[in-house]
């Protein structure tokens, strides 16, 4: 199933998110992808902390590809963006974004499945959710 939810969470860059050179390591944008990603879904109500104890899933990264254009720096206030490209029975695909005003700063797509908490294999995302993001 196609969808085109889209998220936008603002992030300020701590001196903790930097380089010796006083922009973001390339780590850490991956950390602003995840705040976005679950800020999304509470947004929509659901908190992952209850989606493990009531319905025993938890959320993993998947795989992902991660393009970086231009620097954030130290202090700068920044966008982190979550569209989903792709929902399916057990995974999700997002297409992020980090920008500064009008530039495009990084870009990717997070590939996100759905496991059971307890084997850690595969299963169903919670009908609620996939209710709520084809809506």
């Amino acid at each position: 199933m196609q969808s085109v939810k889209e998220f936008s969470w603002p992030v300020r860059v701590y001196y903790e998110d930097t380089d010796a050179g006083g922009v973001v390591f390339y780590a850490n944008y991956l950390k602003f992808f995840e705040r976005a990603r679950t800020e999304m879904l509470r947004s929509y109500g659901f908190e992952q902390d209850r989606l493990l104890e009531q319905d025993n899933v938890i959320f993993v990264v998947r795989s992902v590809t991660i393009d970086y254009l231009k620097p954030a720096r130290f202090n700068e206030q920044v966008l982190v963006n979550a569209k989903i490209i792709e929902n399916k029975k057990t995974t999700l695909t997002f297409e992020q974004t980090v920008t500064r005003q009008h530039d495009l700063l990084c870009s990717g797509k997070v590939r996100i499945a759905c496991l059971d908490a307890q084997s850690m294999k595969p299963t169903l995302i919670p009908v609620a959710i996939l209710e709520q993001l084809n809506q």
